[in-house]
């Protein structure tokens, strides 16, 4: 049986859907289908790949909207989860494609540059010593050594969906906390800084760059641990680790959020002054009121409880 490949076409700002019927065979990848579309149907068919071994990360596309790399994902395999033999191919989102199904990585490259991501060892350490460093602290950041920037996180990644300007890359976050939590690195706050700055708290936490990492690593948990980092380092005088400060400290004390005073923690009385209209159109509708005393969760035990798991499970990962 055949599979019916939908590929989008991109050339000089002209864009269209191409149909190819390829020959299924065991062990055909989207990779094989589409240098076999490439070599005896269409020449003009541009993609990029390399390794073909799941380890350089240059051929990852869109297939069904979802990111995946073809050197990897097997046609049989997408033609039973989506219960279809017709496949639609596309470039990686959130990026400017260049032609077909490549993409222009340079402006990516340089977003990367901005969580400065190189190691600056520690004065310990010499030329003739070298960098040293014990098994039990390379395992603290090894997983995030495997990122192959592939760039499926950023094709799924939501806030770069909507907006590009204030948020990086979920690969350079990843970058960012394998150097902050490197026991070799002489200045981890300088990586902390940098993701502050471009955009650390404005991750919407929606998972999918963790859902769709071809190596299992984890953007999403990388994200929160440099969180976590910013309070360890002291880097928490701004307005996401005041939002995060005032909701841990709600719910210490009273096991739910009290949203009418959450925005003054957060902002401030000034900015908050400018939320205003909004404060007043909620209570109008009796979704607000400033004057209510807020209520204590009458499960506040349980819910202490779970803090403190939740905060030893964070000791025990450290």
């Amino acid at each position: 049986m055949d599979a019916t490949l939908k590929i989008h076409r991109y050339v000089e700002g002209k864009s269209w859907v191409d149909t190819f019927t390829v020959p299924r065979s065991t062990g055909l990848t989207v990779l094989g289908a589409l240098t076999y579309i490439k070599e005896q149907q269409d020449p003009t068919l541009s993609f990029t790949c390399s390794c073909r071994s799941s380890i350089c990360g240059a051929c990852a596309v869109r297939v069904n909207g979802n990111a995946e790399l073809s050197c990897e994902v097997l046609i049989d395999d997408l033609t039973a989860r989506y219960q279809s033999d017709e496949l639609t191919i596309e470039p990686l989102g959130n990026f400017r494609v260049i032609r077909d199904l490549i993409v222009d990585w340079d402006p990516k490259y340089a977003r990367l540059k901005k969580v400065k991501p190189s190691l600056h060892p520690k004065d310990e350490f010499t030329v003739e010593t070298g960098c040293l460093q014990s098994p039990e602290d390379f395992n603290k950041y090894k997983k995030y050594a495997g990122c192959i920037l592939c760039g499926s996180c950023v094709s799924e990644c939501n806030k770069n969906t909507l907006n590009q300007d204030d948020f990086l890359d979920p690969f350079a976050f990843v970058k960012a906390e394998k150097l902050v939590a490197d026991s070799r690195s002489k200045s981890p706050e300088e990586h902390l800084k940098a993701v502050i700055e471009a955009g650390l708290w404005r991750c919407f936490n929606c998972q999918e760059c963790t859902a769709k990492c071809p190596k299992g690593l984890d953007p999403a948990g990388a994200i929160e641990k440099l969180k976590a980092e910013t309070f360890k380092h002291h880097l928490d005088d701004n307005v996401g680790a005041r939002h995060a400060k005032a909701i841990y400290d709600d719910i210490q004390t009273s096991g739910t959020l009290d949203e009418s005073k959450l925005n003054i923690k957060s902002e401030g009385y000034l900015m908050s002054s400018l939320r205003l209209p909004m404060a007043l159109r909620l209570m109008n509708v009796g979704k607000m009121d400033p004057l209510a005393k807020h209520p204590v969760n009458p499960e506040i035990k349980t819910i202490d409880a779970i803090v403190k798991a939740a905060e030893n499970a964070d000791k025990e990962d450290a």
